[in-house]
């Protein structure tokens, strides 16, 4: 049950921040905007890791395979698809396309057992899901 919470929380913070992103972008620009959202996430990440964990930083050295390590890196792009996404599209429809996106990719690497996720079966129920979903978001852009 906390996971569902957890993730439920996730969409909701992702959504408002996608929004304020956007709006700070109007009066400094997008890289700006990028550069600042992820500095203020370090900022409260070395507050985060100051106050609970200490764990060495030289454990990131220990990580296998190495491409692993670009999770901020992508990061940086998600923020700045996100901004463009919302800008061009409004919030409810890019948020809809992101999280459909999110889905289908998150499916096709359980299915493929990609970066070291575990493989898993091909299930008609979630295919449905996803179609089910899909058809949500043609509903929503054309009403």
């Amino acid at each position: 049950m906390f996971g569902f919470l957890i993730a439920l929380l996730s969409g909701a913070l992702m959504s408002v921040q996608g929004v304020f992103n956007t709006q700070v972008t109007k009066t400094s620009g997008i890289w700006v905007a990028n550069a600042f959202v992820q500095f203020t996430a370090l900022l409260v990440c070395l507050a985060g890791w100051l106050i609970t964990d200490r764990s060495s930083f030289t454990s990131l050295w220990k990580v296998e395979p190495k491409y692993m390590l670009l999770g901020g890196v992508i990061g940086a792009f998600i923020t700045y698809t996100v901004i463009q996404g919302m800008a061009l599209l409004g919030s409810a429809k890019a948020v809809m396309l992101i999280v459909i996106s999110q889905l289908i990719v998150a499916y096709v690497i359980e299915l493929l057992g990609l970066f070291g996720v575990e493989k898993q079966p091909l299930e008609m129920r979630k295919m449905i899901g996803m179609a089910v979903a899909i058809l949500g978001i043609v509903i929503f852009k054309w009403t």
